[in-house]
């Protein structure tokens, strides 16, 4: 694939997010890691931990952003969706930390709403887990929808 340089904005910014220690939870940082390998100019890439918390640091002065993570929801494993965060909420039930303390995505974009610091365009993508057992690699399923979610955020960018 040849990417010109003017095709993305300079302050794009693609966050992934997950434990790669706990099975399909890595699905947003194995999403992370495979754009970096295509050298995408003028897009920055990052991964996070699972956590929320950091998320209204790592996504100030960028816009747009773009968030991929892994999801606990009714789809069948590997489903992928998309929400426009910054026109409504996350459904909370797609989005639960896999711990009780934890600060999930759904907070952290609300937070960032109520403190006028969600950047004016915010995609999240969530690819449906299967095993989050600590040790567990990424599941098949789990692999093809990070690929369909590489496919759409190279399609976001143009």
């Amino acid at each position: 694939m040849n990417l010109q340089t003017d095709k993305y904005p300079s302050r794009f910014l693609v966050i992934g997010l997950g434990n790669d220690q706990r099975g399909d939870d890595g699905a947003g940082l194995e999403i992370v890691r495979r754009l970096r390998q295509m050298h995408l100019p003028g897009v920055t890439l990052r991964e996070a931990p699972a956590d929320g918390a950091a998320l209204l640091e790592m996504w100030q002065e960028a816009d747009p952003v773009i968030l991929v993570d892994a999801v606990r929801a009714e789809q069948a494993p590997g489903t992928v969706c998309r929400f426009e965060a910054h026109r409504r909420p996350l459904p909370e039930h797609v989005f639960m930390p896999l711990s009780t303390h934890a600060f999930g995505v759904a907070e952290a974009v609300e937070l960032g709403r109520a403190l006028g610091r969600l950047p004016a365009k915010l995609i999240v993508y969530g690819v449906t887990g299967k095993d989050f057992s600590p040790g567990a690699e990424l599941s098949p399923e789990v692999r093809q929808g990070v690929e369909e979610v590489v496919s759409r955020v190279l399609q976001e960018l143009e």
